[in-house]
């Protein structure tokens, strides 16, 4: 067969169709079907999930109990028209303010601290307690479902950092140095706090 086909076509047109055969039947071999087949549509295959937001539990002072909500999810420019500069730089870029200077961390009234991204009850002003650093200091969140803490080496030591677990706005970071009953320090930002005064019944 290879002599008669070499015969047809030359030996210079045989061999170069034999090279296109070999690199088609290689090509074939390195990407599996199945692979080739996610590669191309992984638009269709996620379309359902892109659409679908996340939803948790958290606890609303409000309602004097649990809820459960969407995560809000939006873009950095409608995160810059929400918020002030200096909110935008703490809550969405992992910034601190300036110890003593928010107004917070005086701030002696009854109620409740949410996220001034979102508006999620976060801390009851009955958890406040003036630590002397600076910041507004709290010992315990107003429901462990409320906040998350992630691990944070930025300043070359390893720290806890606090987010709104709704919004996932930077809000502080947490010490294991604080009063009892918790021995925790939650270290909060003023600026990525709102404050309300509501009443603390049922909770």
């Amino acid at each position: 067969m290879d002599k008669l086909m070499t015969a047809m076509m030359g030996r210079g047109e045989f061999l170069r169709a034999a090279l296109l055969l070999a690199g088609g039947t290689l090509l074939d071999l390195s990407f599996p079907k199945g692979r080739v087949h996610a590669a191309e549509m992984p638009q269709a295959r996620n379309a359902g999930n892109a659409m679908e937001k996340e939803r948790i539990k958290i606890y609303s002072v409000a309602e004097r109990g649990y809820v459960t909500t969407e995560k809000v999810v939006k873009t950095e420019k409608e995160w810059r028209s929400q918020l002030t500069p200096e909110q935008f730089r703490i809550t969405r870029k992992k910034g601190t303010e300036r110890a003593f200077t928010g107004k917070y961390d005086k701030h002696n009234e009854k109620g409740v601290y949410r996220c001034v991204c979102c508006g999620t009850d976060l801390f009851r002003s009955e958890t406040k307690y003036d630590s002397g650093t600076g910041w507004p200091s709290f010992y315990a969140p107003i429901a462990r479902e409320n906040i998350r803490t992630e691990s944070d080496w930025s300043l070359f030591t390893k720290r806890s950092e606090v987010l709104c677990a709704r919004c996932d706005a930077h809000l502080g970071h947490v010490f294991e140095d604080g009063p009892k009953p918790t021995g925790l320090r939650y270290c909060m930002n003023s600026a990525a706090l709102t404050f309300a005064k509501v009443e603390m019944e049922g909770r």
